[in-house]
């Protein structure tokens, strides 16, 4: 397990794919923490993005993107296997934080829904202690039923992984169809409404939770369906170890992607990321404020 005193590494350094495959992961983990974190520091250091709804549901999946880049520095380097049974693994609790990510992204669209469908009732009831609460939820449901999980026997902890997958399943069609819902208010319900700035700001904030979800299922559900082809079936693609399961890869290139989509998508976040981590280029750039009657701009 993950107490072991010798853990061997990933490869074996026998062929040059081998230096490929432990430097590919060594780049990405930093670049991970790195632009993730920077997210993080940009945001809990802005008051202004504080106490918009949205940044504070972008700060929980920074976070955890952010714990993700740390994981893959263990995951991607040394010789772990995740699953039942495990090879050195750390009982599923690293590469949950895509679980987290998962479920914040599905109160995320609906959140975008209520404030652009539903403005008078989102002003009204969906206050920031609410979403703090629900980003909060996130994390202490996933790490309670993983906990309930690495309690029980192992034949029950399959079968609560095989129920989890099932959750994941429904989870996902709803994620495609709030997806496919929030695609269709961007191009007609804000187009309708008189320029304004708080009309830019609806239209920026379900710009980039479109894309960012489309990314997370593009490079998340290979790995889903393989999961599922494998416990249904006795066939599906099995790898080595973590570091050289492409799917599981691709997943956690979520760490990377999500981040870097929020400040591209973003200008007020891309400004307070330069301003945090370069602040002395940011003091030659004049700071814009845009100040409306929505708390959620």
């Amino acid at each position: 397990m993950l107490l072991n005193a010798t853990i061997p590494l990933s490869v074996d350094f026998s062929t040059p794919e081998d230096f490929l495959i432990f430097i590919f992961h060594i780049l990405f983990a930093t670049s991970a923490v790195l632009v993730a974190g920077s997210v993080v520091i940009g945001i809990a250091s802005t008051r202004s993005l504080r106490g918009q709804n949205r940044f504070i549901f972008m700060l929980n999946t920074s976070i955890s993107d952010t714990l993700t880049g740390f994981s893959v520095y263990y995951l991607g380097l040394f010789d772990v296997q995740e699953g039942y049974p495990s090879r050195n693994g750390t009982f599923y609790i690293l590469p949950s934080f895509l679980g987290v990510n998962i479920l914040t992204f599905l109160f995320a669209q609906f959140d975008r829904y209520f404030a652009v469908c539903h403005p008078f009732f989102y002003n009204r009831y969906v206050a920031r202690c609410v979403v703090i609460g629900i980003c909060v939820f996130c994390w202490v449901y996933t790490y309670t039923i993983l906990t309930v999980q690495n309690l029980v026997p192992i034949s029950r902890a399959a079968q609560i992984n095989a129920f989890g997958v099932m959750t994941l399943q429904v989870i996902v069609v709803v994620k495609l169809m709030m997806t496919i819902k929030l695609y269709i208010i961007a191009r007609n319900h804000l187009t309708r409404q008189a320029p304004s700035a708080d009309r830019d700001s609806k239209k920026e904030s379900l710009r980039i939770i479109v894309f960012v979800v489309i990314c997370f299922l593009a490079l998340w559900c290979p790995s889903f369906v393989n999961i599922i082809v494998r416990q249904m079936t006795s066939n599906g693609l099995r790898f080595r170890n973590e570091a050289t399961n492409v799917f599981a890869i691709m997943a956690r290139l979520n760490a990377l992607v999500t981040p870097a989509l929020y400040i591209w998508g973003s200008p007020s976040l891309r400004g307070a990321v330069r301003r945090r981590i370069c602040p002395r280029k940011a003091r030659s750039v004049p700071v814009q404020t845009v100040q409306t009657g929505s708390k959620d701009v």
